[in-house]
């Protein structure tokens, strides 16, 4: 873009606001120096995750893992465990992979540039940026969803954002906007900018500080842009799982390290077709059922009393009392809570 006024306006538009209006009392911005663990940490946990669902986790988590290397060394029941509940497990996998690596690769300091960054488990390009602008101070684009809707509108940019032609374009324009200083402020107002005002539903365009530049709210097509992704019904599994209950304890097993729910405890889940014999006079409970972003999950869970040798499954006998610590996903979390 050669005219460079539309940009250093938003720039310097948006570090003001952010100064006097962002958000500054995060548990994660908490202290004269950034931590780069506390930064990184927080970064993994907001993909996909809304500010507020975070703030618990992460402060739980902090204080079983409150460094690296604690988080490396860890048996990985534990980390999953602390996770559990938030969702998108896959991440806490790869952020201990990753603290791993760090300390095998880096002496356990994380990396400070960006395209090292993004080389570790479980870090993309805009979230390697946002770490490396906070944790270091660094002059680097981010592009999160929050970020292509602010930019989508500001700029009126056509077209699905997922889509590569128009995510390209979104990134040089990202890129073109980085104003020379204050990073810091630059990068947490757009975050801030997309998860207060520049909402999907409901912006709040009067209190913008863009407002008198945003192309949507011009042509008064706030409502249209950025353009959602053609709908597509998700297909809906349906699961029986066995809750084989034993004086207080109940039997889970570990998932499979990929695919839904990798590596928590579940209940031990029936394959397709006939019941068998064994499990015969197992009492239905309500179904349960639970959204992915993929999938819609009804769970039908049988409930059966029984001898701890009487079933073939290989896992571990919990009792219920032990279950709040236990690696669960919410849906399973669900189902054993209404045990007596």
């Amino acid at each position: 873009m050669k005219n460079r006024k539309p940009i250093e306006a938003f720039a310097s538009r948006l570090i003001r606001w952010q100064k006097t209006h962002g958000r500054h009392d995060l548990p994660w911005q908490q202290g004269r120096v950034a931590d780069p663990y506390r930064v990184w940490l927080s970064e993994i946990m907001l993909q996909q995750t809304q500010v507020a669902t975070v703030i618990p986790y992460y402060r739980r988590f902090l204080a079983r893992f409150p460094d690296l290397a604690s988080l490396a060394a860890a048996p990985a029941g534990d980390v999953m465990a602390l996770w559990s509940g938030l969702g998108y497990y896959a991440r806490a996998r790869h952020l201990q992979r990753a603290a791993q690596e760090v300390v095998a690769r880096h002496g356990g300091r994380l990396p400070r540039r960006v395209e090292e960054i993004a080389q570790l488990p479980g870090v993309g390009r805009s979230t390697a940026a946002a770490i490396a602008v906070f944790a270091f101070g660094a002059r680097a684009a981010i592009l999160d969803g929050n970020v292509k809707r602010v930019l989508a509108r500001a700029f009126g940019i056509e077209g699905f954002p997922g889509e590569r032609t128009v995510e390209a374009r979104l990134w040089a324009l990202a890129e073109s906007l980085l104003p020379e200083r204050d990073n810091v402020a630059y990068t947490q107002g757009l975050m801030d900018l997309g998860a207060t005002l520049c909402t999907r539903t409901r912006p709040r365009c009067a209190d913008c500080p863009l407002a008198a530049c945003c192309v949507a709210l011009r042509q008064e097509r706030v409502a249209e842009l950025p353009a959602r992704r053609a709908k597509r019904a998700a297909p809906r599994r349906a699961v029986r799982v066995l809750v084989l209950r034993n004086r207080g304890s109940v039997l889970l097993e570990r998932r499979p390290p990929r695919g839904i729910w990798g590596g928590l405890l579940s209940l031990p889940e029936l394959p397709e077709g006939m019941l068998p014999r064994r499990y015969a006079g197992a009492m239905p409970l309500p179904v349960v059922r639970h959204a992915f972003t993929h999938l819609r999950l009804d769970i039908q869970p049988l409930v059966l009393k029984v001898g701890r040798r009487e079933t073939a499954i290989d896992g571990v006998w919990l009792s219920l009392k032990q279950l709040g610590q236990a690696p669960l996903p919410a849906p399973i979390r669900k189902i054993l809570a209404g045990l007596t």
